[in-house]
C-alpha cells in the first residue's frame, strides 16, 4: 500500500550517472562524459505526458498516459480512486514512469506515495503547475481523487542518434 508523503524536499545534488547494464553486443565502452541529470530534468518538466506503468493483481502490466508535473525532484499526477491504476499502486506501489519520445528517452522508477491533498503547501504548488502546464486549474474530487507523489530510484535516458554512447542511467538508492 503507498504511504501517504506531506512536504518534500528537492535534491540539491547531481546524482552520480553510471553505465547501462547492456548486452556486450552494443559495444558501450567506459566513458569520460554522460548526459546530465539536468538534461533529464528539462524532458520531466517540460513533458505534457507520461506514460505510467503499474502492475496488476494477477501480475499482468498496466500502461496508461497521464497528465503530471515534476517538482521538487519527484513526479505528481492523479487519478480517480477507482482507477485501475489507482487499484493497482495500493497493492504494489512499484512504477515505471515513461516520456513520450522513444528517440529522446527518459525512463524514472519509483515507488507511489499518496499525497496528502490537506497539506496546503502541496495542492498550491501543484495547481500553479497545472495553470501554467495545462492552462486549468487542478481539480480533485474529495473522496473520489487520489494525487501520488513519485520520487526516482532510478532514471534512464538517452538520445537515439548516440544511442549508446549517450545512455546515462541515475541511481537515486540511499545507502
Amino acid at each position: 500500500m503507498p504511504k501517504t508523503v506531506t512536504s518534500r524536499t528537492a535534491r540539491t545534488s547531481e546524482p552520480a550517472a553510471g553505465l547501462p547494464d547492456v548486452p556486450s553486443m552494443y559495444g558501450l565502452r567506459p566513458r569520460t562524459q554522460s548526459l546530465s541529470f539536468a538534461y533529464a530534468e528539462k524532458r520531466l518538466v517540460e513533458s505534457r505526458n507520461y506514460w505510467i506503468c503499474t502492475t496488476r493483481p494477477d501480475g499482468r502490466p498496466h500502461s496508461i498516459p497521464v497528465w503530471g508535473f515534476w517538482i521538487d525532484g519527484a513526479i505528481y499526477f492523479g487519478t480517480a480512486r477507482p482507477s485501475r491504476k489507482a487499484r493497482n499502486l495500493a497493492g504494489n506501489p512499484a512504477i515505471s514512469i515513461h516520456l513520450e519520445s522513444g528517440d529522446d528517452v527518459v525512463i524514472l522508477e519509483g515507488s507511489a506515495d499518496e499525497v496528502d491533498l490537506n497539506e496546503v503547501a502541496i495542492f498550491k504548488k501543484l495547481d500553479a503547475a497545472s495553470r501554467t502546464k495545462y492552462k486549468m486549474p487542478f481539480m480533485i474530487v474529495p473522496g473520489e481523487s487520489v494525487v501520488y507523489s513519485v520520487r526516482p530510484r532510478m532514471v534512464l535516458a538517452w538520445t537515439e542518434n548516440d544511442f549508446p554512447k549517450t545512455a546515462t542511467p541515475w541511481s537515486f538508492e540511499t545507502a
